[in-house]
């Protein structure tokens, strides 16, 4: 799922770890070609979530209120299906998504920007407040892998999600400890067993 580039690696997404109060939130910054509406969709409706995200949810994430997510097992290791409960704080469409996640906060922005040709396109900025700080390197790496998809998926090439431990044959492992070092932590460590 890393598209390889004729100079090596796939490039990294911009990413940042700012810490404040005692806790850590991955910043997280991908451009796609779509603009802000259609990637709000892809963010909100639960089917859309399904094809490429870890989770999908209960109800549609446009309206502020409480949501279940359910994370989804992975495509072909047989990991299962469980539920994690949440909160949508703020939906305002379609620009800012924030909702809990278990004990973390996600907020997810939604900027226009120019795109190929000027079309408009999405600049995607994602606040992952940890509530383990140990994780930020997981977390970067695995949205990198979610959004690779999310980004086949918008521009109408159906990619088969990455969850659990597919994500070892897309490269995961390497991207945590690319990001690791972006980040200045230690890589994450991850049971794999």
């Amino acid at each position: 799922m890393i598209r390889e580039t004729s100079s090596g690696p796939a490039e990294l997404a911009s990413v940042a770890l700012d810490i404040r109060d005692g806790r850590s939130t991955v910043v997280f910054t991908r451009d796609f070609l779509d603009a802000p509406e259609r990637v709000w969709i892809a963010l909100t409706d639960p089917e859309q979530l399904a094809l490429w995200a870890p989770h999908t949810a209960d109800r549609n994430l446009s309206s502020v209120g409480k949501v279940v997510f359910t994370m989804l097992g992975g495509v072909d290791d047989g990991t299962p299906a469980f539920d994690v409960p949440g909160a949508v704080l703020i939906a305002d469409k379609p620009t800012t998504l924030e909702h809990s996640w278990g004990t973390d906060v996600l907020e997810w922005r939604l900027d226009a920007v120019d795109a190929l040709d000027e079309a408009a396109g999405s600049r995607l900025t994602l606040r992952h407040t940890l509530s383990d700080p140990g994780m930020a390197s997981a977390v970067a790496a695995g949205w990198h892998l979610c959004l690779e998809v999310a980004d086949a998926v918008l521009a109408g090439k159906p990619t088969a999600p990455v969850r659990g431990s597919e994500a070892l044959k897309h490269g995961w492992q390497d991207l945590n400890e690319r990001y690791a070092a972006a980040l200045r932590v230690e890589p994450s460590r991850i049971d794999q067993t």
